[in-house]
Order: structure tokens, then C-alpha cells, then sequence
């Protein structure tokens, strides 16, 4: 199964829902990055949950960016998705480890800890939308679902999971965001808590084989769940040498005269893909002709 996005609505419009298959997602991302499992569900999870976000963008050029600013062993996690069903990812601390959390699973809220989510919507506009709140318990669906609560206003649901291999390779991820409507009436609310609360667990739901079009169907099948369609969802880094060129170029005459005087061949990382750029000295002196500054 490849990964791809579904979008659905529920009880006439009272309730609207996306679901996300991530395996592939996360697992390349775990292969770019070299992550430690805790660190694989981690990022995995802000992926999975970003990319369904990404698919709530209106514009085709949106871009959403989503970061935790952390005071755990993990540093940080920064995510950016498209309307497109593309998403790129990367955490502080790759090789983070952790012992299994009190319920024996990968402890994701012990090395994120404390901190702030951020939410930047960036869709063309003079200043871009940015929204913030507390990380309430570093497991990133919980964050998620505080955050669409306390700074957007919209009562939702965020389930998201990351399922690993004994060798370490992703066996499953996915999630679900179902998002109730202002003018939802109680007794949909009433049903939904009650799917909700029978549900099992995302991960549970995809190693038994169940697509995100099923798991949705055991969330809101008794609430007249219409699929309204599906995208493809990928990892994806824009990122090539023009870019990290004119990045290059724009740190100044100063930094890059003194990168040239070392006579060394430099070497730039691209932080969400990993992907290693290497610029001989010949072209960072072509470059500096370049610089305005």
C-alpha cells in the first residue's frame, strides 16, 4: 500500500476527517536522518499529522510548517508540508534514546518534554499566520488536538502512530484528524465520543491490514461517513545545488572569502532531506563575485 491521504466528511457535514497511511513517509525519513526509534516515531507522528494538515491548505503554493520548540533530549522537530500531499521533516537529535515509557512503548513524550507547537501557515499573504500553544504532553496527537482547540477553536480529534520493526524499520504509521463543525448537534458529538473511546489505536488498526478508508469507517461508519476523495502523500525536499548556492551566497563577501582562503572543498547539508551539496573552492569563488554584501 502506498501512502496516501483520505478526505471525508460525516454526519451531513457536521464532522469533517482526513486519515493518512505514512509508512513510507516515515521510513524514509528514518533512513535520510539515521533516527533512533524514538526519534523515527516522534518525527514520524508530526509528519503523519502534518501532511493531513498540509491537505487543509486552500492555495496550491500554502506551505504549512509546524515546529516544537522543546526542552527535551530530542532538541526540537521541525516539519513542512504542501497542499500537495508532500511533507519533509527533521529533528535536533537524531540518535536520541530513551527507555520505553511506563507502558512499555517508545517513550515519544519523554524526549520531546516541555515546550511550545508552532504553527505557521504560510498562504501568500503579507505576513504569514503563525499559531501557538504549550505542548501539553509531548505524545504530538494530544498537542495537536490542543492546538486546534485553543488556537483555531475547532473541537478535533488527532490520532497518530508510528509502529516499529525489531530491526528498527518502520512497520506502520498513519493517523486521523476528525474535526467537528459549529453547528454539529450533541447527539453526533455524543456518538462520535463514544467511537472514539471504543477505538483502538492507529497502529492496532493498520497491522491488522485496515486502510485509512476502514479505520475511518470504525470512527464515524455509523455517522453516514461519505469519502470525498483521496491524494497521494510523499516525503519530498525541494532542496537542489541552486538553492543551497544562493544560500551560500547570501551569508556575505566576508564568510565566504574566509571559506576560500581555508582551500578546502566545502560540504553543505540539506537539513530535511540530509542530501550533502559539495562546492569546490573554484565555485565558491565564481560565487563570490556574486554577493551583495
Amino acid at each position: 500500500m502506498s501512502d496516501y491521504i483520505v478526505r471525508a466528511t460525516a454526519a451531513n457535514a457536521q464532522i469533517r476527517a482526513f486519515a493518512v497511511y505514512s509508512k513510507e513517509i516515515v521510513e524514509k525519513a528514518r533512513e535520510a536522518h539515521n533516527l533512533s526509534p524514538v526519534a523515527t516515531a516522534a518525527l514520524g507522528r508530526l509528519m503523519s499529522g502534518g501532511v493531513m494538515m498540509g491537505a487543509m491548505l486552500k492555495g496550491e503554493k500554502d506551505l504549512l510548517t509546524l515546529q516544537v520548540n522543546c526542552d527535551g533530549p530530542i532538541g526540537g522537530i521541525t516539519v513542512t508540508a504542501d497542499a500537495k500531499g508532500n511533507v519533509k521533516g527533521y529533528v535536533n537529535e537524531p540518535q536520541v534514546m530513551l527507555p520505553p515509557n511506563s507502558a512499555g512503548k517508545l517513550d515519544v513524550g519523554g524526549a520531546v518534554g516541555r515546550g511550545m507547537l508552532r504553527v505557521i501557515k504560510d498562504m501568500g499573504l503579507k505576513e504569514p499566520y503563525v499559531g501557538q500553544t504549550d505542548i501539553q504532553t509531548g505524545e504530538i496527537a494530544e498537542d495537536l488536538t490542543y492546538y486546534f482547540a485553543s488556537s483555531e477553536q475547532v473541537p478535533s480529534c488527532v490520532g497518530l502512530g508510528v509502529l516499529m520493526e525489531k530491526d528498527n524499520t518502520v512497520k506502520q504509521a498513519g493517523g486521523f484528524i476528525i474535526q467537528l463543525m459549529p453547528f454539529a448537534e450533541d447527539e453526533v458529538i455524543e456518538k462520535l465520543e463514544k467511537n472514539l473511546t471504543d477505538f483502538s489505536s492507529v497502529t492496532t488498526v493498520l497491522n491488522e491490514g485496515k486502510t485509512p478508508e476502514e479505520l475511518l469507517e470504525l470512527l464515524l461508519g455509523d455517522l453516514g461517513l461519505e469519502i470525498t476523495d483521496t491524494m497521494p502523500a510523499q516525503f519530498y525536499c525541494n532542496c537542489d545545488k541552486k538553492r543551497v548556492e544562493k544560500a551560500l551566497i547570501s551569508i556575505g563577501k566576508k564568510d565566504m572569502q574566509e571559506m576560500i582562503e581555508d582551500g578546502e572543498d566545502i560540504e553543505v547539508n540539506c537539513h530535511f532531506c540530509n542530501t550533502a551539496y559539495r562546492f569546490t573552492t573554484e565555485e565558491l569563488k565564481g560565487m563570490l563575485k556574486r554577493c551583495t554584501r
